[in-house]
């Protein structure tokens, strides 16, 4: 099994990414055959998304889907999410 056929499985979820030029937590939107792109949540916020990337999926370096830090991510966005009425 390829990295990009596995990470297909995480597609819409919340996590942390580490490529080459950068890391952060966001959305993992689509994958690709050799990119991924990826909502960049805005952690000061925590409610907006501050930019969408792609990332050439030879420069990812660390993908991490669990964890606290993660955890801590998804309860702040979703306590800032508006609800509808």
């Amino acid at each position: 099994m390829r990295f990009t056929d596995r990470l297909q499985n995480y597609e819409n979820q919340y996590m942390f990414i580490r490529w080459a030029m950068g890391e952060a937590y966001g959305k993992l939107n689509c994958v690709g055959e050799d990119f991924i792109e990826f909502d960049v949540i805005d952690v000061e916020n925590n409610s907006t998304f501050k930019e969408t990337i792609l990332v050439h999926m030879p420069l990812v370096l660390e993908i991490s889907i669990g964890g606290a830090d993660v955890a801590r991510v998804i309860a702040e966005v979703s306590a800032n999410m508006k609800q509808d009425s």
